[in-house]
């Protein structure tokens, strides 16, 4: 009964691409001829090429969507990872068509519907699925459409494994039961019988007509996985194993694939490919637009710096940056020149003395920080992210605070979680670090504009900064 339905969806689903192909290759035309601002050159070309070119089209979607995947169960997929998935199957559709028109010599196709059609195609298949896949998992919710599994594991990665399936009731997958090793001391998640022990697992699966096994073994009986699987290949059941060693993940954790192998990341920054040019983008449009919305006001704060105490403008300091780089962050000076001559490295405490007067108003407000538009402007630093520290300072952090240097898995930021929630100055370095890496383990662009917002909007004067 369970085959049957998902072969009934799997139909269903196919069903709806194809009327989605048909009703975006019409589109695409009618775009084309009556709405399209580019003049027609040769006059309206006739609809009846259009439609016998669709009989083919409607043969090359299922095979290409079939081959990328789409028509195989996806409960634990995301919506992106489709999207993704559609894009590529459509094009590669497209490209498929844009070969065949080559071949009907007696009528040449519209280029401009080819290509309006592959952006309707991706966004419309892309659409259509969301709401089939949304319209099944609210029927999962309410009980249908649901797929039984077995667990087989115990221990705390067993408990995440039913934790996790039972806070998605959307994905329609019921763990019956699990399968344990009484010789080890084992303890079944809360709330699941025990269905037997490893050895009768594949009697257990016929039995059962269960669909999915989870393997979820803790580390220290890891060497029983070739055990647990021996059998396995002989019951029609999807297997998947969640390895207990994530559980040494620090940060972005993560499994990827090369070529069929499986690489498991513990830590990692999570700003590449994409996001990384989107957020230099964001770095780089609002540094450059500030540096010349407040170039007066760097004039002026520059001329009060020189006139009311001797010495340079601006002051450079060691930080260090991304991946444990080194760079000289730059500040309008708020202290004397000698200002570390007795004290050595230091941190500025209330009521500093090293502070001129200017610099204590300088520091209040945040105007000292205002050159480090320049750092981002040139990639050293990001309008948001952790605050860089000093080396002379994290030789002394590493050694005092766990997972102090991942933090630098970030480019260093002007503003950062941490700051806009308090945690500036001389305040406890543990919590800092604790919204440092919150930051970087939930980090998104939308993430950076709120921070940029509450740095605004809370405003940059704090009773932390000395």
């Amino acid at each position: 009964m369970l085959k049957k339905h998902s072969k009934f969806f799997e139909s269903l689903l196919l069903l709806a691409d194809l009327a989605m192909v048909t009703a975006c290759w019409l589109g695409a035309y009618a775009y084309r001829v009556y709405a399209d601002p580019i003049p027609l050159v040769r006059g309206v070309p006739p609809l009846r090429p259009y439609l016998l070119l669709l009989l083919p089209m409607l043969l090359i979607w299922p095979l290409v969507f079939r081959g990328f995947g789409l028509y195989r169960p996806r409960r634990l997929g995301s919506h992106l990872g489709e999207i993704a998935d559609v894009a590529k199957a459509c094009s590669v559709a497209v490209l498929a068509v844009t070969a065949l028109t080559f071949f009907v010599r007696q009528f040449e196709f519209s280029r401009l519907v080819l290509l309006y059609f592959w952006i309707l195609s991706i966004a419309g298949i892309s659409l259509m699925r969301g709401v089939f896949r949304e319209g099944l998992r609210v029927l999962r919710r309410q009980g249908y459409n649901l797929r039984h599994a077995v667990l087989v594991g115990w221990g705390d990665v067993a408990e995440q494994v039913v934790r996790r399936l039972g806070e998605h009731p959307e994905l329609g997958v019921r763990v019956r039961g699990c399968v344990i090793d009484p010789t080890a001391d084992a303890r079944a998640p809360a709330g699941l019988p025990v269905l037997g022990d490893l050895d009768a697992l594949p009697r257990l699966l016929r039995e059962q007509a269960v669909d999915h096994v989870y393997i979820a073994l803790p580390l220290e009986a890891a060497s029983r996985l070739p055990e647990v699987l021996k059998g396995l290949d002989e019951v029609p059941v999807d297997v998947r194993v969640v390895p207990d060693f994530l559980r040494y993940t620090t940060l972005r954790g993560g499994v990827e694939e090369l070529g069929g192998l499986a690489f498991v990341s513990l830590q990692g920054s999570p700003v590449y490919g994409w996001d990384r040019a989107l957020k230099r983008g964001l770095d780089m449009l609002v540094a450059g637009t500030l540096l010349l919305l407040l170039s007066p006001a760097f004039v002026t704060i520059a001329l009060l710096v020189k006139l009311t105490s001797r010495g340079p403008v601006l002051y450079r300091q060691e930080r260090m940056g991304l991946d444990g780089e080194t760079f000289s962050m730059m500040k309008f000076r708020s202290m004397r020149v000698d200002a570390e001559q007795e004290s050595g490295p230091v941190w500025a405490r209330a009521g500093d003395q090293r502070r001129t007067r200017l610099g204590a108003f300088l520091r209040a407000t945040s105007l000292d920080e205002l050159p480090q538009l320049w750092n981002v402007l040139v990639g050293q630093m990001s309008l948001v992210g952790p605050r860089p520290e000093r080396p002379v300072f994290i030789e002394e952090f590493r050694k005092r605070i766990p997972k102090y240097m991942l933090r630098h898995k970030m480019k260093a930021g002007m503003t950062g979680w941490a700051q806009v929630n308090g945690w500036r100055g001389d305040t406890s370095l543990e919590k800092r670090i604790e919204f440092d890496l919150y930051y970087i383990e939930h980090w998104s662009l939308g993430f950076d504009l709120k921070i940029l917002w509450l740095t605004l909007w809370k405003g940059l004067v704090s009773r932390n900064a000395y």
